[in-house]
C-alpha cells in the first residue's frame, strides 16, 4: 500500500488510520490494547507533553525501555512534536548508553520503570542535562509521565514536518568502535513503503496481525512495526524475545506475520511448549541476520506451516534490500539458502572492486547500495558520512557476489563484525574494552561458529610481562564497559599475535590458528 497523498511523515500514520479505521485495533500488549483512534489521542498527548518540557523541534528525543505500547505512542508522539525517535539500547551498559546519549545530545529521556536505576548510573558519567519522565509499562499505577500526559492536550499539534527532517535516529557501532547515528528521514521511510509496495511478496491483508518481537533499538524491530502500522495492521508487542512468553502470544493473540533471527526459530521449536502451540496462524516468518539452514528450514515448515522469507538490509537504508522469497526457497539446495536473494524495486545493487569498477558475476567484491530510502548521513560525522556515500551509493562494507540467477551472496560482513544471535557485534569495540585492562597488551576478537548463537565472540589476549589475570577477571571487566552480550564467551591467552610488516594483526591467521 502506497499512501503518499496521505501518509506524507512517520507522524500522518495514526491520524491517517484513526479517519479510516478509528475502531481498530492498533496495539496490543501487556494485557492493554490501543484502537487507532486511541493511539492518535494518546500520541498527540505525547506530543504536546514534549513541548510542554520546553523540547525544540527537531531535538533527539530518547526511549529507554522494552518493546511497549508506550514505545509506539512516545515514536509517533515524538514525530508530531516535530522532534526524531532516538530507541536507546536497555542491554547496553552504562557507558555505551553515556557515549550515545552526549553524542545524541539528547535533551529528553522517557525511561522504563525497569531501567530508571541505569540511566541514573548512565547520567553520572555524562556532563550531558537531560531531563527524563519515567513510566511502567506493566502496570497502571501513576508514573510522571501518566501525571504529565493528564496536564495537556489530545489536540493534535500539527507541527509541519519536512521530507528530510529526521523520524529516527538510531545508534549502530563501527569499525572504529565509535557509535554513529544513523539519520533516517520522513521522507526516506516513506519510500521504503514505495520500494514495499511495488513488491509482490509483501502482501498485507486486513485481518493480518504482527508479533513486534525483536529489540525496539534494531530496525528490525520498529521499522516492520512502523510498516505494519502503515499498512494499517494491528500490532501486538512482547517485551523481549522470550520463548514461552512467544509461544503463549502466537496462540493468544493468533499474530500472521512475525520477523525472528534463525537463532530463535530454532529456540523457538526446541522449547518443550511448542509441542501444544498453535502455529496455524502463521501464514509467514520473515527472518534475518543470517541464512538458515535446509535443515531447519525444513522443519519449520513442517511444524509451523506457514512460508518463510529471509530479507537483507542495514539501518542505513531505512529497510530491506534484498528478499529470498518464499518460492526462491529451494529446500534441498543448502547453497542456494545462502543466499539473501534479490533486490526489491526501485534499489540497487553493485558488486565492485577496491577501486570502485564493477565485477562481473561470481567474483567477490562489496556491494555498493542505492535506493530512495538512503538515510541522509550519520549524526555530527559529516567525514564518515562522505566516506559511507559515494556519488550516492552507499558503501555497505558487507562483501559478496551475484550469481548467474542474479541471487546475491553475502561471504563476509563488515569488516570484523560477527553476528551472534541477530546482534551485531564489532570486534573493535570488544578489543577496546578488554585494552583498557592494566593487565593487556594486545588482544584480537573475532566470531566462531556458535550451534545456539550462530556466532559466538572469543578474544586472543597477549598479557602484560610480569602480570597475570584470568579469563573470569576480563570478562567482569567486560561487563563494566559493553553490553552482556558482546562479553568474549571465550578467552584465550597468548605470548604473541601474528602481524604483517606493517604492524597489523593478521586476523585471518588469528581465526586460522585460535578458531574453533
Amino acid at each position: 500500500m502506497w499512501l503518499y497523498a496521505d501518509i506524507k511523515s512517520v507522524a500522518d500514520i495514526p491520524r491517517y488510520h484513526a479517519r479510516k479505521t478509528p475502531e481498530k485495533t492498533a496495539l496490543k500488549g501487556n494485557g492493554r490494547s490501543l484502537s487507532f483512534s486511541q493511539l492518535d489521542v494518546s500520541s498527540n498527548r505525547v506530543a504536546n507533553a514534549i513541548a510542554k518540557t520546553g523540547v525544540a523541534r527537531l531535538s533527539h528525543v530518547s526511549f529507554l525501555g522494552k518493546n511497549s505500547i508506550e514505545f509506539v505512542e512516545v515514536l509517533f508522539g515524538a514525530n508530531k512534536a516535530g522532534c526524531a525517535l532516538l530507541p536507546l539500547n536497555w542491554r547496553a551498559s552504562a557507558a555505551e548508553l553515556a557515549a550515545v546519549i552526549d553524542d545524541a545530545c539528547t535533551p529528553l529521556i522517557f525511561v522504563d520503570q525497569e531501567y530508571v536505576e541505569l540511566l541514573e548510573d548512565v547520567r553520572s558519567r555524562t556532563p550531558r542535562e537531560f531531563i527524563a519522565i519515567a513510566f511502567d509499562s506493566t502496570s497502571e499505577a501513576k508514573t510522571p509521565l501518566r501525571k504529565l500526559l493528564s496536564e495537556v492536550s489530545d489536540v493534535d499539534p500539527r507541527i509541519a514536518i519536512h521530507p528530510d527532517d529526521t523520524a529516527l535516529l538510531m545508534y549502530t557501532s563501527g569499525t572504529t568502535g565509535k557509535p554513529k547515528g544513523v539519520q533516517m528521514t520522513h521522507g526516506g521511510l516513506g519510500y521504503m513503503r514505495l520500494c514495499e509496495h511495488l513488491e509482490p511478496a509483501y502482501q498485507w491483508q486486513p485481518d493480518d496481525v504482527m508479533m513486534f518481537v525483536m529489540p525496539n533499538f534494531h530496525l528490525v524491530g520498529t521499522g516492520l512495526s512502523v510498516q505494519a502500522l502503515y499498512n494499517g495492521v494491528t500490532v501486538t508487542i512482547l517485551p523481549s524475545l522470550n520463548v514461552p512468553d512467544v509461544l503463549k502470544t502466537i496462540s493468544r493473540d493468533r499474530p500472521s506475520i512475525c520477523c525472528l533471527v534463525p537463532t530463535a526459530i530454532q529456540m523457538l521449536l526446541d522449547h518443550p511448549d511448542a509441542k501444544n502451540t498453535d502455529f496455524s496462524s502463521l501464514r509467514m516468518v520473515w527472518y534475518s541476520g543470517s541464512s538458515i539452514t535446509s535443515q531447519l528450514l525444513k522443519r519449520a515448515i513442517v511444524e509451523m506451516k506457514c512460508q518463510f522469507m529471509q530479507f537483507y538490509g542495514a539501518t542505513e537504508s531505512c529497510g530491506a534490500l534484498t528478499l529470498l522469497r518464499p518460492e526462491q526457497h529451494a529446500i534441498d539446495n543448502e547453497q542456494k539458502l545462502k543466499s539473501c536473494g534479490t533486490a526489491l524495486p526501485l534499489v540497487e545493487i553493485r558488486v565492485v572492486d577496491e577501486l570502485g569498477a564493477d565485477l562481473p558475476q561470481g567474483m567477490v567484491g562489496e556491494f555498493l547500495i542505492r535506493a530512495p530510502s538512503l538515510f541522509k548521513g550519520y549524526w555530527n560525522q559529516p567525514e564518515t558520512t562522505a566516506a559511507a556515500i559515494i556519488d550516492g551509493w552507499y558503501r555497505s562494507g558487507d562483501v559478496g557476489f551475484k550469481d548467474d540467477e542474479g541471487l546475491y551472496y553475502i561471504v563476509d560482513r563488515s569488516k570484523d563484525m560477527i553476528v551472534s544471535g541477530g546482534e551485531n557485534i564489532y570486534s573493535t569495540e570488544v578489543e577496546q574494552a578488554l585494552g583498557k585492562h592494566p593487565a593487556v597488551t594486545i588482544t584480537a576478537v573475532f566470531g566462531v561458529p556458535d550451534e545456539q548463537w550462530g556466532e559466538k565472540v572469543v578474544a586472543v589476549v597477549v598479557p602484560v610481562s610480569g602480570k597475570t589475570v584470568t579469563e573470569e577477571e576480563l570478562m567482569e571487566h567486560c561487563r563494566t564497559l559493553i553490553a552482556r552480550y558482546k562479553v568474549p564467551k571465550q578467552i584465550i591467552f597468548a605470548d604473541q599475535l601474528p602481524m604483517t610488516p606493517t604492524g597489523k594483526i593478521k586476523k585471518t591467521s588469528i581465526r586460522s590458528q585460535f578458531g574453533t
